[in-house]
């Protein structure tokens, strides 16, 4: 397991290293670079000034030199400094990435909370009334988009009832107030993101449940489990949900990526102050630092939770072993 795990971490690295070279120099392709803002908003500026600026941003060396600077600095622990916010990124990223965290891990433990049970009790009642139901509405958390999903709950709970703020992190002002009132402040503005993004889990987790423990509750093993004459609950859950795990920790894992990387559309429609909105803005602003650090998070979680999976297999079936 040790030399598996060693070898995957390389890996990782490989793939780090040639995923951010490549969208490094794509970044570096798109047009509206530092320079070109300042000639842009400073029409006097002459071609000598041009030429010095380029020289002094390193914006006339090729892009592998560029990136080879770049990694150099992020090495030194240095992130680079934001164009939109004008402080240095490491100020701001991880209160982001800790409004992300929060965000994120509470749509998941909801979304887990609600699919899984409701996954394993269709799966033992399939084709019912109750099946059907709950088959419609997680069919409608895949395919509804997230945008109109977000617009529909400000509507509904924010402009007509006027029950919840429409978007936001914390209330302005609140910073000194006590740890209850803090929590209050940012449990309120979590709802309807975390309803948002939990519905549309909810819908892939359910019948990732459902499809793989109706499955599992066709082996010979729970044949066997019930000439035993082992209790309902102990087949169940012992035996048909355990078998029934492999598909859902691979799902559950990629998804817990978004735990750092952020959901940019959801976060933008709520204007939630997270690494899914600072993307975007970085992306509208140019802010080539800040979209490079930020897609550096989400690729590293994507490949590690990958190997995270690998591992938990090993661990739910005690007949995967690495060597």
């Amino acid at each position: 397991m040790t030399t598996y795990i060693l070898r995957r971490l390389i890996q990782t690295l490989i793939m780090l290293a040639v995923l951010s070279y490549v969208c490094f120099t794509l970044m570096a392709l798109m047009p509206g670079d530092p320079v070109e803002l300042m000639i842009q908003s400073n029409p006097k500026m002459t071609t000598a000034d041009v030429a010095r600026l380029k020289s002094l941003y390193g914006l006339d060396q090729p892009s592998y030199v560029r990136y080879a600077n770049w990694v150099k600095t992020l090495a030194q622990g240095d992130l680079g400094y934001s164009r939109i916010y004008r402080i240095p990124i490491t100020e701001f990223m991880p209160a982001r990435l800790m409004n992300t965290f929060i965000l994120s891990l509470a749509s998941l433990i909801v979304a887990l909370l609600i699919s899984v049970p409701l996954g394993v009790y269709t799966a033992l009642r399939p084709n019912t009334k109750f099946d059907y139901i709950v088959n419609f509405f997680a069919f409608a958390g895949i395919s509804v988009p997230s945008f109109w999903l977000g617009i529909m709950l400000i509507l509904i709970f924010s402009v007509y009832f006027s029950w919840l703020p429409a978007g936001g992190t914390t209330t302005a002002g609140i910073e000194g107030a006590d740890f209850f009132t803090l929590t209050l402040d940012r449990t309120k503005y979590l709802i309807l993101p975390v309803i948002s993004l939990a519905y549309m889990e909810v819908g892939t987790f359910l019948r990732y449940t459902r499809s793989a423990m109706m499955e599992a509750m066709r082996g010979e093993y729970i044949r066997t489990a019930k000439a035993k004459g082992l209790s309902r609950p102990v087949i169940i859950w012992g035996h048909g949900f355990r078998n029934a795990l492999l598909s859902l920790i691979t799902i559950v894992t990629l998804s817990l990526s978004a735990v750092f990387s952020g959901a940019l559309i959801t976060e933008t429609v709520f204007s939630y102050q997270g690494v899914g909105k600072l993307v975007y803005d970085a992306t509208i602003g140019n802010d080539f630092n800040v979209a490079m650090v930020s897609f550096m998070i989400s690729v590293a979680m994507v490949l590690l939770l990958n190997l995270v999976a690998d591992i938990l297999y090993a661990f739910a079936d005690p007949r995967i072993s690495y060597t």
